[in-house]
């Protein structure tokens, strides 16, 4: 009977989908320390994965280990050149994490072209009067341009919720062919630069890799328009944090939205947390009972499918 481990609680609705199950035996793990995942992880067959660090030296541990399955779709808390080498399946959550991301994304844009927050503050400070009489930089969607880096799951919900508002979308992603994104009503963007000096947003969707590492630092703002956005609800370190600090500063581009971060929880001296010019949610883009449930229940399913030997090959991690 394989044994599976769920690293970090998931919704009950996932935990329960495997205790109910009389062909698998399961235990939560809730203390994601290394000192506790060397001891406890060796004697499972499958992991979950939602928060924690599983890395080479936790993994040389593991003699028995066949799968993880991610709760979620990023995998850079993962040795997956361990996993390479040693023949074990990583897996991720490939339907469930796209509705969610893509409403808080359109929540960032609407929060900051509309003041928001600043508006909120204003009014529970009684300047309700003085407000309406100010100069706003506050703006209309319809007829902006938003650049979409990345083009998957998540990109597509995006797209369809842009559009709705009117706006023009560009989609930079080199491994999505040109008519896959006219199909969605976009334009495809073969040249990122090109892309970044005409969008007046920039949404990115992509996984942090070698590539992607810092993929946004203070060159790619330089080509960014005054009034231009950056929105970053994939994983920090895909934007250079020090640079777009500096860039919100000295007036190179107007304004943030950030959900992810390059070390989490920040650390308090983060110059990004006292800058209001960044809107801030603490890796959160998910955090919906729907998709909460949808995603255990998938990352689950994940592992029970492995060893049924009948594998969704769109959550399989090619690595």
């Amino acid at each position: 009977m394989p044994k599976i481990a769920i690293v970090d609680k998931i919704h009950e609705d996932g935990i329960n989908l495997l205790k109910n199950n009389p062909k698998f035996e399961c235990e939560v793990i809730e203390d994601l320390s290394k000192k506790n995942l060397i001891s406890k992880l060796p004697s499972f067959d499958g992991i979950t994965l939602r928060r924690g660090k599983i890395d080479a030296e936790i993994l040389e541990k593991c003699k028995k280990l066949k799968v993880i399955s991610r709760h979620g779709v990023g995998f850079d808390n993962i040795d997956t050149n361990f996993l390479k080498k040693n023949n074990i399946q990583l897996l991720v959550t490939a339907t469930t994490t796209s509705v969610s991301p893509a409403e808080h994304i359109m929540f960032m844009i609407m929060n900051i072209s509309k003041g928001i927050d600043f508006f909120d503050q204003a009014v529970r400070n009684g300047e309700f009067e003085s407000i309406m009489h100010m100069k706003h930089n506050t703006f209309e969607l319809s007829n902006k341009k938003i650049l979409i880096i990345g083009f998957g799951r998540i990109g597509k919900k995006l797209i369809k919720r842009c559009l709705g508002f009117e706006m023009k979308v560009y989609v930079y992603d080199p491994y999505v062919e040109k008519k896959v994104v006219d199909s969605f009503g976009g334009i495809k963007i073969e040249d990122l630069s090109v892309g970044l000096k005409e969008a007046d947003i920039i949404s990115l969707s992509v996984p942090l890799t070698k590539e992607t590492k810092n993929m946004i630092s203070m060159d790619k703002m330089k080509m960014m328009k005054k009034n231009a956005i950056i929105i970053n609800t994939s994983r920090g370190g895909i934007v250079n944090e020090k640079d777009l600090n500096e860039a919100l500063n000295k007036e190179i581009i107007y304004g943030a939205g950030l959900d992810v971060f390059e070390k989490e929880p920040p650390d308090n001296n983060n110059s990004l947390l006292k800058n209001k010019k960044v809107v801030l949610s603490p890796h959160a883009a998910t955090f919906t009972p729907e998709c909460l449930s949808k995603m255990s229940i998938e990352t689950v399913q994940n592992i029970i499918n492995f060893f049924e030997g009948k594998i969704d090959k769109n959550s399989i991690v090619k690595i």
